[in-house]
C-alpha cells in the first residue's frame, strides 16, 4: 500500500512521516493553500530525505515550464496536478473529485497518467478539506487510485476495503494546524493503513 503524507511544510514533519514508514511525502506548491511550502523550503527538506521516499509536487493550473524548474529544483519524483496543470519529464498523478466523472473518465485514458488520486468535493478547497467520500466508487476502476479526503487512523482501514486502492493519502485529518502534523495522528495512520 502506498501511503503519502501531503501538506509537509517543515523538516520534523517530513523526517516523522519516514520514521512511521511513509511511501511518500507531498509539498503543496498552491500559493493560495494554507499548506503552501516555497521550492527553495521543499528543497532544504528533500536534500536530507532518504532517495526511496518519493516526493510529490502538488500544483494547481501551473505550465509545464514552471513545474519542470520546480521540480527539478527540488527533486521531485511526482507531479500531482490539479486544474489545468499540465507537466512533462516527470511522474504524473492526476487529482479529480468524486463528483467530476467527465475528468476521471478522461485521466482514466489518458496513457501519461500513473495514478489518479480521488478526493473529495468542496467547494471552497482543491483538497486538504478533511471531508470523505463514498469510497465504494472507486473499486475496480482501471488505474493506480489514491484515496484522499478525510482519512485518518479511524477509517483508512474501511476505506482500503470498501476501494481496494493502489495508494492512500492523508494531510488535514492528521494536523495539529494547517501545515502542522500531528506526529501521533501521523503514525496511527500509517500503521493502520499498512495493516494486512
Amino acid at each position: 500500500m502506498m501511503v503519502k503524507i501531503c501538506g509537509i511544510t517543515n523538516r520534523d514533519d517530513a523526517f516523522a512521516a519516514v520514521e512511521a514508514g511513509a511511501s511518500a511525502i507531498g509539498y503543496n506548491f498552491h500559493r493560495d493553500s494554507p499548506r503552501f511550502i516555497s521550492p527553495t523550503g521543499a528543497a532544504l527538506i528533500t536534500e536530507k530525505l532518504p532517495i526511496e521516499i518519493w516526493k510529490v509536487g502538488v500544483f494547481v493550473d501551473d505550465d509545464a515550464d514552471s513545474i519542470e524548474r520546480i521540480a527539478s529544483q527540488t527533486g521531485l519524483d511526482v507531479a500531482q496536478l490539479y486544474g489545468k496543470a499540465e507537466a512533462r519529464v516527470i511522474r504524473v498523478w492526476r487529482a479529480c473529485r468524486i463528483d467530476d466523472p467527465l475528468g476521471l473518465k478522461f485521466y482514466l485514458s489518458d496513457q501519461s497518467v500513473e495514478a489518479v488520486l480521488l478526493d473529495s468535493a468542496s467547494e471552497k478547497q482543491l483538497g486538504g478539506t478533511g471531508k470523505t467520500f463514498d469510497w465504494s466508487r472507486a473499486k475496480g476502476l482501471s488505474k493506480n487510485i489514491i484515496i484522499a479526503g478525510g482519512l485518518d487512523a479511524s477509517n483508512v482501514r474501511q476505506a482500503i476495503e470498501a476501494s481496494q486502492p493502489w495508494g492512500v493519502d492523508a494531510c488535514s485529518r492528521i494536523e495539529k494546524s494547517p501545515g502542522l502534523k500531528d506526529h501521533e495522528k501521523m503514525r496511527q495512520f500509517i500503521k493502520a493503513a499498512q495493516q494486512s
